[in-house]
């Protein structure tokens, strides 16, 4: 009887024991295994997102004419000897004398994604219908300009003064 009262006695102490150390390193196993699934998953979903990124990018060469237009369109930086240049050669083609040119104002973008905005100021010379040529001109070229304000008068010969602002944009 008294070993039968031992055998249960060590077998409650060794149950406790058992519950003491072994049920806090059970627990921790299972707090591991789910974090190892939080990760795995987070794993998976970071996989999917950099296939897409990698699509994504395929795709984007399909457009790739498309894209260095835009690029053309809003540059990186102003490029104003580039842009004195053309507006030289637009309104010689057109048939406009380009009297003056100058830079207005220049708004930077507040942050680094905003769009900068170059006012330039141009003073030409010539008929009505070489002014609508070189209007239509800067319209159709790859250049985001925009119009902002004409005013022209008469002078000698037919001919006329035009004050033309202008804004383009750069990033």
């Amino acid at each position: 009887m008294n070993r039968l009262i031992v055998i249960i006695i060590l077998l409650i102490i060794s149950l406790i024991l058992g519950m003491l150390l072994i049920l806090p390193k059970y627990e921790d196993l299972s707090f591991l295994r789910k974090k190892i699934q939080e990760k795995q998953v987070e794993l998976q979903s970071k996989e999917v997102y950099f296939q897409n990124l990698g699509e994504a990018a395929e795709e984007l060469k399909n457009y790739q004419s498309q894209l260095s237009k835009i690029d053309s369109a809003l540059p990186d930086d102003p490029q104003l000897p580039l842009l004195f240049d053309y507006l030289q050669k637009t309104a010689s083609q057109s048939g406009l004398v380009l009297k003056g040119i100058s830079v207005a104002s220049a708004a930077p973008g507040r942050a680094v994604t905003e769009i900068k905005e170059t006012s330039l100021s141009l003073v030409l010379s010539g008929s009505y219908s070489a002014f609508k040529n070189f209007l239509s001109t800067l319209e159709k070229s790859a250049r985001l300009i925009e119009t902002e304000s004409i005013s022209f008068a008469s002078s000698e010969g037919g001919q006329f003064n035009f004050n033309l602002r202008i804004k383009v944009y750069s990033y």
